[in-house]
């Protein structure tokens, strides 16, 4: 049986969807209906649907967040009121939404595609997903001023830390962690924000909660699952990549 997750935090369009999806696929078991994005994470994280129904715009973590930490099989569909220039984005990489107000025609035509893309590789593992994830979150954030020193917190004292020392940022509960070779502070600034203020030439985001720094990376390494791990210079523990990530690392 396939299954199903849907995350919106307007309640009644989570319903008027689930009812629909009954009406065109009764088949189909929807195993959860999440009102915010944390709430989607975690629920994906236990559930493993195969279909995530994710509305884009969500409090605690958007549906681009949400689906930037999926690490199964998981398909995802966004719900979006986007303006025509983040659906161009969308529909260049092939990816699956649906626009608000939700119209029946347009959820059977997505359906029927699902069906038949059952057997092709989750839209997760494409390179086409993390661009098209980046892009958006660059749209809905704004580019800003480009990061060249954090003003970090340790021990009581602030410090400026050069972005250049930073080996990566990772995302801990109500702050971030910002570390470097020798030593690791804490700032407020979420990782979306950070994402959208660093140079991407330098930084990638790998995963949901974390941006490493290129320069100091000086390996990769897949486990028996296939899953993929980073090793940076001065660092013992090995960071784990999002299979929405994978595939920029192909050629290491």
């Amino acid at each position: 049986m396939t299954t199903a997750l849907i995350a919106d935090d307007e309640l009644h369009l989570a319903r008027h969807l689930a009812t629909s999806l009954q009406q065109l696929w009764p088949e189909l078991e929807i195993v959860h209906v999440a009102e915010d994005g944390i709430d989607a994470a975690a629920a994906i994280a236990r559930f493993m649907p195969d279909l995530a129904f994710l509305d884009i715009q969500m409090p605690g973590l958007s549906g681009l967040e949400v689906a930037q930490g999926i690490e199964g099989a998981t398909r995802v569909i966004f719900i979006t009121a986007h303006d025509e220039h983040a659906l161009e984005a969308f529909e260049h990489a092939a990816l699956d939404y649906l626009l608000k107000p939700l119209r029946l025609e347009r959820l059977q035509r997505t359906l029927a595609r699902v069906r038949t893309m059952s057997q092709a590789p989750p839209v997760p593992e494409t390179t086409a997903l993390a661009s098209v994830l980046e892009q958006l979150m660059r749209t809905n954030k704004g580019e800003g001023e480009r990061l060249h020193y954090v003003r970090a917190a340790k021990g009581g004292l602030v410090h400026n830390v050069p972005v250049g020392d930073v080996l990566f940022f990772q995302a801990d509960d109500k702050y971030t962690v910002v570390r470097t070779a020798g030593d690791e502070y804490l700032i407020r600034a979420p990782i979306a924000e950070l994402a959208s203020r660093l140079d991407p030439a330098h930084f990638r985001q790998v995963h949901r909660a974390t941006i490493v720094n290129l320069a100091h990376l000086v390996g990769t390494r897949r486990d028996e699952a296939s899953r993929l791990f980073l090793r940076m210079r001065g660092h013992a523990v090995e960071l784990p990549v999002s299979r929405a990530y994978v595939a920029l690392f192909q050629a290491m």
